[in-house]
């Protein structure tokens, strides 16, 4: 039967339970309520019970016209039918169109109507027609091929004066808006067959408005856009894949493989959402490239979209068959809720006067009702270990320009030749760099040197105008926690040009990290205007060999020294 469900206010008399930290109110839950369905038979309706005449596949409320009041009609799909509810009386009743009868398959039955056959040769001709027609066999066929010998005389006396017919069976609905995106717009219907085909129907007179086909059974679909204007149509197929269908094209404009079948198919903005039998959710583009994958801990039952658009949210609600819903925003998981039993239908919106009403049914027929919070926030971190959120944002990359475009056609075209011609650059500076840095090191350019064989540093710094100069060496000891000692520091100069006050020094013990100076004072003794370098060096007491060797480049000294 269609069961529309009854409202929970906060009124006092909900039963609220478990209103703790959680993100939800429990408003009330049932597990006896003897309601076994799935999310494509709940729709977000008023309360209402009416009986079917076979098992429904799909419930969807839409606006058929403007007219006044704007009560939302109701459309179930059952069988090849659609049965149209408006103010809660039945309204109308739309049958699929007949498909083609196979003509070999309707001469055989003319045949056996003539009695110019027997039941066996007409088993054995409809055999042959069922393995090589292109066009498949009726159900009057296929079922008088299971019949037993001794029951297929009965069967054809009883059909054959009868019309053949082929009839499909609808295997999905969903709605799509007619001219405008309002949400209390005009809505057409979009029905899957089992035959592979997508109708789009006239919301008053429903008539076939668009037929589309895709290459297997269409078994989900999510709709987006106006019909009058653009639209799209996700089908998710029972081959494992998933087919979009665009306005004006009557065959898919993008397809999506997934190495396992969905079972779950949402949109999200200008992307899709797949929940797959191998315990995965995946998000996807509109013309089908993966942007990510997250993997889940049980395998999914249900999936729903969580809108609240006073909020600016939208995430993705996932049962799972571990009794918990995952509640993720692209790949980030950002709540979970337990239940009581396995989820099998999930549906969120507005319900009475609450705007976040969450309502699910579960494996064993229970009702389940949870209202969220006013004051529950939402982090955009994900709680599930695993690499950063900001690595799943996309780069804002430009596009193309012609230059960007020529340049890399020089570039593949001359590939052969730019490679040696970098590779010769790369040579060429790789000698040039080695050349300054022997430079560097027999020249002393540089003020500071640096011992291999000890954790010594040294920097000089010549202060002056001449002719006297301030000389100072800071030694400092790099070792994470050895002390150095036992050194000294003699200098090499040209005695004609230059004199020193103390042309040797012991130096302390160097504890690391300090940076020790050591001043001397130079005499200028030329009046030429001419300079030479002072060599400094630090050696072991005892050891001849220096550990560090400094190159001063001494200023021109500006006056003349007196004696």
């Amino acid at each position: 039967s269609l069961l529309l469900l009854p409202c929970c206010h906060r009124n006092g008399k909900a039963d609220l339970i478990n209103a703790n930290t959680s993100k939800w109110l429990d408003a009330h839950y049932d597990p006896v309520a003897n309601l076994y369905t799935f999310s494509s038979c709940i729709g977000k309706i008023s309360p209402y019970e009416n009986t079917l005449l076979d098992l429904p596949t799909g419930l969807v409320s839409f606006l058929m016209d403007q007219h006044e009041p704007r009560t939302p009609a109701i459309a179930v799909a059952s069988g090849p039918f659609i049965y149209v509810y408006k103010n809660l009386r039945p309204y109308f009743k739309f049958t699929l169109p007949p498909l083609e009868v196979n003509a070999l398959e309707q001469d055989v039955w003319n045949q056996a109507r003539e009695d110019m056959i027997d039941p066996l040769s007409l088993k054995e001709m409809l055999e042959g027609i069922r393995d090589k027609a292109d066009v498949p066999l009726s159900v009057r066929s296929l079922r008088f091929l299971m019949l037993d010998p001794q029951d297929t005389e009965a069967f054809v006396n009883l059909h054959k004066a009868q019309p053949i017919r082929r009839q499909t069976v609808i295997t999905c609905i969903g709605t799509l808006k007619k001219n405008m995106a309002d949400e209390d717009a005009v809505s057409c219907l979009v029905i899957g067959t089992e035959s592979k085909d997508v109708y789009i129907l006239d919301p008053e007179a429903f008539t076939i408005l668009s037929k589309m086909s895709v290459p297997s059974a269409p078994t989900q679909m999510d709709v987006t856009g106006q019909f009058d204007v653009e639209f799209r149509i996700t089908v998710a197929c029972r081959n494992g894949n998933i087919y979009i269908l665009r306005r004006d094209s009557p065959k898919p404009k993008y397809c999506i493989e997934l190495s396992s079948h969905p079972v779950g198919l949402v949109r999200m903005g200008k992307s899709v959402v797949v929940g797959c039998a191998q315990e995965t959710l995946q998000g996807f583009t509109q013309k089908g490239k993966k942007l990510w994958t997250a993997c889940l801990p049980a395998p999914v039952t249900t999936m729903g979209v969580m809108d609240l658009p006073t909020r600016g949210f939208q995430a993705v609600l996932v049962g799972l068959a571990n009794c918990e819903v995952h509640l993720y925003r692209d790949k980030n998981l950002i709540s979970t809720i337990k239940t009581p039993d396995v989820v099998t239908s999930i549906c969120f919106g507005r319900y009475g006067r609450e705007d976040g009403t969450l309502i699910m049914t579960t494996k064993g027929g229970g009702l389940i009702v949870k209202i969220l919070k006013r004051t529950a926030v939402f982090d955009d971190r994900d709680s599930a270990p695993g690499p950063p959120l900001a690595q799943s944002i996309r780069l804002n990359i430009p596009k193309k320009t012609k230059l960007y475009v020529d340049q890399t056609m020089r570039e593949r075209e001359n590939a052969v030749a730019m490679h040696r011609a970098f590779q010769m650059d790369l040579s060429r500076l790789r000698l040039a760099a080695a050349r300054a840095y022997v430079k560097a090191l027999e020249s002393s350019l540089t003020p500071m040197s640096s011992s291999l064989s000890e954790p010594l540093k040294m920097n000089a710094v010549v202060q002056g105008l001449g002719p006297s100069f301030k000389l100072t060496l800071n030694i400092q000891n790099t070792a994470a926690c050895r002390p150095v000692m036992h050194l000294a520091i003699s200098f090499l100069y040209d005695e004609s040009l230059y004199s020193m006050r103390t042309a040797f020094f012991k130096i302390p013990l160097l504890v690391p990290g300090l940076n020790y100076p050591i001043d001397t004072f130079v005499e200028c003794l030329s009046d030429k205007g001419i300079s030479d370098i002072i060599k400094v060096f630090v050696l072991r007491e005892g050891k001849s060999a220096p550990l560090l060797t400094a190159h001063i480049n001494m200023p021109v000294s500006e006056g003349l020294a007196l004696n």
